[in-house]
């Protein structure tokens, strides 16, 4: 059993790779394309738009991951079949299910990897590329985090925010307002913020205290508008987008939205999604494996490559739509998650029945 763990890893390893090389290269250049687009805007050079996009790998890394195995796979297992080696195999006493453990045990390294790559290294990398972005094209508003919390330079105005919510509204938000000299005028505290539209924010259960010749005066209001620079899409790259958040981050949030009676489900999936994605790669090992069977009179070899592609892409951008789709019509997190996932599996099961049957 070792010796045929040992027999197909090195050749799936490598195609693997190599497919995992050239999804990654389109995709960057794809990225590239985008980033040429508006390039130019502020100080956003070349050289800048070239680390974005190397910034934005590690999450195509996880998106291509199932993708790169099941046409990896698919491309080893059919090269081996066409030279006769799988045959030899399952002469020698191979049963269908030692194929499958032996493919399990090849796919659980890269499982791991996926895992880790997912919520560790994709989700602080994207943030990097976002806040670099912002900093070379947006020369208004100046972004630091520290312990106390995200302070933000607004033209005379500081104002330091506790938390970001994935959404982007606000919480505990202080205000501190300058005159042209830069003498403190006033400072506003809020419980929370949500953004109106073109630059106005609505502050919820306000506090005000302003600093003038007749002294301090303090004021407490349920609700005040604001207007700033500050905009959205500034405050989201304190933050990735959901898809690339990691699992915990996932957690906590959905947590506090369930808490505060508040919808999740978009949330929620993408939680899933990170916990089940990297067990897609067991899946795509299964369905890969039919393609051993393969005969010369069947049809040529870039046949089978060129179905397992379609196949992979298919898996990728309908299991992003059965995402969207649940988060839309409030279906139940767990299964829009993995409703892709599960049928692939049934496929896989159901091409391996159909191939044993002859």
């Amino acid at each position: 059993m070792n010796l045929l763990t040992r027999y197909l890893q090195r050749e799936i390893y490598l195609s693997v790779g190599l497919v995992f090389a050239a999804l990654i290269m389109l995709f960057a250049f794809l990225d590239l394309i985008h980033e040429l687009g508006v390039m130019g805007h502020g100080q956003y050079s070349l050289g800048y738009v070239l680390l974005f996009v190397v910034l934005t790998i590690p999450g195509h890394i996880h998106e291509l991951f199932p993708v790169a195995v099941l046409v990896g796979a698919i491309f080893a297992l059919v090269q081996m079949a066409a030279s006769s080696e799988l045959t030899v195999v399952r002469a020698s006493g191979a049963s269908l299910w030692q194929m499958i453990g032996a493919l399990f045990r090849i796919a659980l390294p890269m499982v791991a990897l996926s895992f880790c790559v997912s919520e560790f290294v994709a989700p602080p990398s994207e943030r990097m590329a976002q806040r670099l972005r912002l900093k070379v094209q947006n020369s208004q508003v100046a972004l630091k985090e520290f312990r106390s919390g995200v302070w933000v330079k607004d033209e005379r105005s500081f104002v330091n925010v506790k938390s970001v919510m994935p959404d982007t509204s606000l919480r505990n938000v202080d205000i501190y307002r300058f005159d042209d000299t830069y003498h403190l005028q006033a400072i506003t505290n809020a419980e929370r913020a949500s953004y109106i539209e073109d630059g106005l924010w609505r502050l919820e259960t306000v506090k005000e205290t302003r600093f003038d010749k007749q002294g301090v005066r303090t004021t407490a209001m349920p609700g005040l508008e604001w207007r700033s620079a500050l905009t959205p899409g500034i405050l989201s790259v304190l933050l990735v987008v959901p898809e690339q958040m990691s699992a915990f981050d996932l957690y906590q949030y959905t947590s506090h939205l369930k808490e505060n009676h508040q919808k999740s489900a978009r949330y929620e999936i993408a939680m899933w999604n990170k916990l089940v994605y990297p067990f897609a790669l067991l899946v795509m090992m299964i369905l890969a494996l039919p393609f051993a069977s393969y005969q010369r009179r069947s049809g040529g070899i870039s046949a089978m490559i060129f179905m397992g592609i379609v196949m992979g892409l298919v898996f990728h951008f309908v299991g992003r739509l059965f995402a969207s789709l649940g988060a839309i019509n409030d279906w139940q997190p767990f299964y829009s998650a993995t409703a892709m996932t599960g049928l692939f599996l049934l496929l896989g099961m159901a091409m391996l029945w159909w191939t044993e049957r002859r």
